[in-house]
């Protein structure tokens, strides 16, 4: 959706300089001093993107000036716009609608910003510098008795576009993971590992490391659920079978020798964690994700402790009768929450600030974002509490990231069933769906085989984090594969090849002898739909800016399709290649050639590669 608030369009030229926007502020404020003899402060001068049903690029809203015009919003806008179509050499025309002035942009004014947008390779992407905030993203945060599934997949991908969309908003930008790599889930892989494995390793097997372990995480519920079933046919509740499960028992002590440190147990768990490692490692490859720092809860969850045991000394936790410790949450409107049990174990909350206090001795944060699913937000209202209270700087800020659930159309996913849809496979479904939709409709004719592969990936992939991300985060969502590769239409095959239509255009023009020029020819009478384009293209750093702020990839890859559109409009009613006039023609390559660099930069925030060819 195109972004009309001008208080966004004057943070982008802000920071770019004295553009279109800000020299009809000045002059508007110039206006009201020389026909009502007032100053006005810019805040009122509220501009906004005209309609598509009235003529004009921006519109100027009257009515805070009835009052010292002291006339009709008709009047005062007719005045306001006489002076500045007089003189404000952008303002080509106007007309009125009611109390709103519409302003019709003169096309040399938009040429120069064409020529602004074009000088500029990394244009909308603001530099980290030496000063700038560090920000640190934490995401994925994985079990090592699984592989990656399809509820990773979203996270990854927002994880990965914040930490993009962060940097290109000037901060530096520490990519962090915390692997969930004890526990009772893991016990239960392992055991069933040792019961029926047979030794199996991913070299025998030729499984990824975590596609086996999570086999064995499914054994394990399987032959647990016999057991329940078995003991109940023998008279026993469910929550008396639960209780005298031996292999849940087996489990427990798994885990309590692990806890112990027992080296049998714990060289067991390096082998067959270093399996689920070197998978995740090629996921994340494929997924195009990566990481500075991995940090692990078998590391993490002592600091916790420490730290949750030093509070309590300091008067900041109590402790109730059997041992446990809480937190007393009540003056902030929450309940008690426990810290510690009373066997002396950790929670997860424990382990959260663990993890905190090692983040912070290792980086000088100065905001923290968790980018973690919305059923744990409770959890981040009671971590920022506890981090502030706790002296970290950077605790009451921390972001929680909450995103919604994604499912298939056939419903959600079990672990423990094995009906989760692994992230290997999905990707492997969407580059094989990619190369069967792309050659049915004659993308890859004329393509060598590595070539039509290639194609086939980057297009597979695109559609898969395209139709991810488009969506609001905050929002559950239901990925549909089919409709994800469609080259019409919202998805990331349709401004993929867009995008490779640009490049072809441009290779043509190439072989015609045609050179981009640095600075663009000058009196061309622009068509709407050419001023349109730059208009948008000028709105690129807003959307960058947004996305920063409001944490929304979203925003980004919708701008990415709103572009393409316009431009395919734009494409389909006057010729480039063709056209007669040679300064229009340039200007038209030029025009082209940086909705493609745009295009090509909002993608890549996205970590979405685009094709040269298709």
């Amino acid at each position: 959706m195109f972004l009309h608030s001008i208080c966004i369009i004057f943070a982008h030229y802000y920071i770019y300089g004295m553009k279109i926007e800000d020299k009809i502020q000045a002059s508007v404020i110039r206006g009201i001093q020389a026909l009502y003899g007032q100053e006005v402060p810019a805040k009122m001068v509220q501009l906004q993107k005209t309609k598509k049903e009235f003529k004009g690029h921006l519109t100027l809203v009257v009515f805070p000036f009835l009052r010292v015009s002291k006339k009709s919003p008709e009047l005062t806008a007719e005045e306001i716009g006489a002076y500045l179509k007089a003189n404000e050499q952008a303002v080509a025309d106007y007309n009125v609608i009611k109390g709103f002035l519409n302003l019709v942009i003169d096309s040399s004014a938009w040429e120069a910003l064409l020529d602004e947008i074009h000088a500029d390779p990394n244009y909308g992407i603001v530099p980290v510098t030496e000063q700038s905030p560090l920000v640190m993203i934490e995401y994925s945060s994985p079990n090592t008795n699984k592989p990656l599934h399809l509820g990773h997949v979203r996270n990854n991908l927002l994880g990965g576009a914040l930490a993009r969309i962060m940097s290109a908003n000037g901060n530096k930008v520490v990519k962090t993971n915390i692997v969930n790599d004890r526990g009772i889930h893991i016990c239960k892989s392992m055991l069933a590992w040792q019961k029926w494995g047979n030794g199996e390793t991913p070299e025998s097997t030729g499984k990824k490391g975590d596609h086996l372990i999570g086999d064995y995480y499914v054994a394990f519920d399987k032959h647990y659920k016999a057991e329940l079933k078995e003991l109940m046919a023998q008279g026993m509740t469910e929550e008396e079978a639960e209780s005298n499960s031996p292999l849940m028992k087996e489990a427990r002590a798994m885990l309590v020798k692990w806890e112990a440190g027992d080296p049998e147990v714990r060289a067991l768990w390096e082998k067959m964690n270093g399996w689920v490692y070197a998978g995740f490692d090629e996921t994340y490859k494929r997924l195009g994700v990566s990481f500075d720092k991995i940090y692990y809860e078998s590391n993490t969850y002592l600091d916790g402790k420490r730290k949750v045991l030093e509070g309590l000394e300091k008067g900041l936790f109590y402790k109730k009768e059997d041992g446990s410790v809480w937190a007393d949450l009540t003056a902030e409107g929450l309940d008690h929450k426990l810290l510690l049990r009373s066997d002396g174990t950790s929670v997860y909350m424990t382990q959260d600030i663990g993890t905190a206090e090692q983040r912070f001795a290792d980086y000088p944060i100065d905001k923290m974002i968790y980018v973690v699913g919305n059923e744990q937000n409770y959890h981040f209202q009671v971590l920022s509490i506890l981090l502030d209270r706790l002296g970290f700087e950077w605790g009451k800020s921390l972001v929680h990231f909450s995103y919604g659930m994604v499912e298939l159309p056939n419903g959600k996913m079990k672990s423990r069933e094995g009906t989760v849809v692994d992230a290997d496979d999905l990707m492997d479904e969407m580059v094989e769906t990619a190369k069967q939709t792309s050659g049915e409709l004659g993308k890859l004719d004329g393509l060598t085989k590595a070539e039509a592969d290639e194609i086939a990936r980057i297009v597979g992939m695109g559609a898969l984090k395209y139709f991810i991300l488009k969506v609001d985060a905050r929002k559950n969502m239901t990925f549909n594969p089919q409709e994800s590769i469609d080259f019409n239409g919202n998805t990331g095959p349709f401004i993929q090849y867009t995008y490779a239509r640009i490049r072809s255009v441009m290779r043509k023009a190439e072989e015609l002898g045609l050179v981009l020029p640095s600075t663009l020819p000058t009196g061309i009478e622009l068509s709407e739909k050419e001023e349109n384009l730059i208009q948008m293209l000028a709105n690129f750093p807003v959307v960058v800016k947004q996305a920063g702020d409001e944490y929304s990839p979203s925003a980004i890859a919708n701008y990415a399709y709103d572009l393409v559109k316009e431009f395919n409009q734009f494409y389909h009613d006057f010729s480039i290649l063709h056209e007669e006039n040679e300064n229009l023609k340039i200007f038209r390559l030029v025009l082209a050639a940086n909705v493609a660099k745009v295009v090509k930069l909002a993608m890549g925030l996205l970590g979405i590669e685009v094709p040269e060819r298709m």
